[in-house]
Order: structure tokens, then C-alpha cells, then sequence
């Protein structure tokens, strides 16, 4: 079972929601990349406003859907695990922003939970 607790880092790559590689979504290709890698986790966020780089203004409000909302992707794990990892992003990410953080992780429990309780996994995303 997989545990990670104390100090971690944090990595926050913000790109588009059309962003791909090789022809499917840039943030499926990622998040598989890390799972592949055997980090701790990660999760993707579609944000509903905002604006990078091209400093145009993508939103859901606007009366015809908006293309390209920005997404976030989290990875969390220890420093030596995500700083391995930066090599495949460095690949991946052409355009946008990835960002590291320090951060403590209070609890991760893997795929199964030691709690005692009968049938409750720790089966959930960051």
C-alpha cells in the first residue's frame, strides 16, 4: 500500500482545455504519464474564467460556449518523485504554466483504507 505524509511537493500545470498530444486531450495524456510514473496522485480541474499567455479571455458566460477553457492539473508526491517526473512535462507542456509547491499531505491512503471500517476505500482523487 501506497503512503504518503508530511512534506510533498505540489506541481499545478495550467494549459487548455483543447491542448492535445497525439490527437487526444494534453491533460488525459499527463494525468496517465503520472499514474504510469507511480506518483501519489493527480486530478484534473476545467476552470470556468480565465486567461494566459494570448491574454484573451476564455469564459463559460458568453452566450456561444466558450473553446479552450483553462485547465488545471494537480500531482502530488514526494519532491523526488514529482522533480523525476518534470522531465515528461518538459516534453508535454509547450505552451502554458506549471507551478511547484511545497505542501504537506495529512493523509493518503492508497487504494485501501486501514481504518477498520469494512468495505471503505481511500479509492478517491486528490
Amino acid at each position: 500500500m501506497t503512503r504518503l505524509t508530511g512534506s510533498a511537493l505540489r506541481v499545478t500545470v495550467f494549459i487548455g482545455e483543447n491542448d492535445t498530444w497525439h490527437h487526444k486531450p494534453l491533460y488525459t495524456e499527463i494525468v496517465h504519464r503520472a499514474h504510469t510514473a507511480g506518483l501519489a496522485g493527480a486530478s484534473v480541474f476545467r476552470g470556468i474564467e480565465g486567461f494566459g499567455a494570448s491574454s484573451l479571455i476564455h469564459t463559460t458566460r458568453l452566450l456561444s460556449l466558450s473553446e479552450d477553457l483553462p485547465v488545471a492539473i494537480v500531482i502530488v508526491d514526494t519532491e523526488e518523485r514529482v522533480r523525476a517526473f518534470l522531465p515528461q512535462l518538459d516534453e508535454l507542456v509547450t505552451e502554458g504554466l506549471v507551478i511547484l509547491d511545497d505542501c504537506e499531505v495529512i493523509r493518503y491512503a492508497g487504494r485501501a483504507d486501514d481504518s477498520g471500517e469494512p468495505g471503505r476505500k481511500g479509492k478517491r482523487s486528490l
